[in-house]
């Protein structure tokens, strides 16, 4: 029976997912500083800068969570600095 190996799995472009999680990685210090100066990002503008790719996308969703973003909903579709 074969089976699927996550790190030599194509996904879209044919990258691996390690080399998804490193792109989303390196892709956060953007959106951060983006967050910085206006406050807000939509989830739009992110899919668009990591060219519609859907794992990228939640990794980097994921990544700004773990830093402390407040990642929004699916009725507030944005992600902003976490306010305590």
């Amino acid at each position: 029976m074969d089976t699927c190996d996550s790190r030599i799995h194509a996904y879209k472009n044919g990258k691996t997912f390690d080399q998804c999680k490193e792109t989303a990685e390196c892709m956060n210090p953007v959106f951060k500083d983006y967050i910085e100066k206006h406050g807000t990002i939509l989830w739009t503008e992110i899919l668009d800068q990591v060219d519609h790719d859907e794992l990228i996308y939640k990794l980097t969703l994921k990544f700004l969570r773990i830093d402390g973003y407040d990642i929004g909903n699916n009725k507030i579709p944005e992600v902003k600095k976490f306010i305590l």
